[in-house]
């Protein structure tokens, strides 16, 4: 049995970016382990009354993150205990207590903590872009890999980095087939490039998790707004937008030809 420790900013970020490597990983007999930077306290909130959510929102998303772990067969969760930063240029991405502010060597050294007691073989987080932006995701980036420079010190080397990938050719396509609602978001806050198709090392096929998947998202009921068109997705196109994820080898060697088919090739 070998250990995937996944790198995540906020809850909801791991059900559907990256739910289906970590429901295969338990389902081969590997050890799933989740961290989180925050607790999501500047998320938007749908279902539930504004006023009375905002104040307990980190709260709130502790226990949706919780349910949704289940759902993916999580062993272990922990959080690195900063503050939703929020987007850039707002107020709370300026506050002291937030993880965008963190300075590296501390927030790596949280890291690392969890990196020492768990020895993985596979770490999973964001590339530098952070997928959309966002400052959490991109800090992710940079925390993840300051802790494994500072654990390679120590001689304690990971077997394989990834970064979770969209490539970009089927982002390009993707968004050509979204409806106009969708496509606004895309030119707002979240503007997705896509990873360049080179470099995606690594493909697995998580069919058999979809629906899963989707149940992992459902548990956090507060950042799912009943009328977009991503909670609104039919069946059949969800399948084929997330039943197969892609990945970025980042450090470590290729366990298969390329693409690889799972992030455990080459690891016993």
């Amino acid at each position: 049995m070998a250990t995937m420790l996944l790198v995540h900013a906020h809850p909801d970020d791991e059900a559907i970016s990256t739910g289906g490597v970590m429901m295969k990983a338990k389902a081969d007999g590997h050890r799933v382990v989740l961290i989180t930077a925050t607790r999501g306290e500047v998320g938007e909130i749908h279902n539930m009354d504004e006023a009375e959510s905002r104040p307990r929102l980190g709260e709130i998303r502790t226990e949706e993150l919780r349910h949704a772990a289940e759902i993916l067969g999580v062993d272990r969760q922990e959080f690195l205990g900063y503050r939703d930063s929020g987007m850039v240029d707002t107020a709370d991405n300026k506050d002291p207590r937030s993880f965008h502010q963190a300075k590296l060597e501390e927030a790596a050294g949280r890291l690392a903590v969890y990196i020492r007691e768990e020895r993985p073989a596979v770490v999973v987080t964001y590339a530098e872009d952070g997928v959309y932006g966002h400052p959490d995701h991109i800090k992710a980036h940079f925390v993840t890999n300051a802790a494994l420079d500072l654990l390679e010190q120590e001689g304690l080397r990971v077997r394989k980095l990834y970064y979770m990938a969209i490539p970009r050719s089927m982002m390009e396509a993707f968004v050509q087939q979204m409806p106009e609602e969708a496509r606004q978001a895309m030119g707002g806050n979240m503007r997705i490039a896509g990873t360049p198709d080179e470099l995606v090392t690594t493909r697995v096929d998580v069919h058999d998790y979809v629906e899963q998947k989707r149940n992992a998202f459902r548990a956090h009921v507060s950042q799912n707004d009943p009328n977009s068109w991503f909670t609104t997705m039919q069946s059949q196109v969800y399948e084929l937008a997330f039943g197969t994820e892609y990945y970025q080898l980042a450090r470590g060697e290729p366990g298969a030809k390329l693409p690889e088919p799972d992030l455990f090739a080459g690891i016993n």
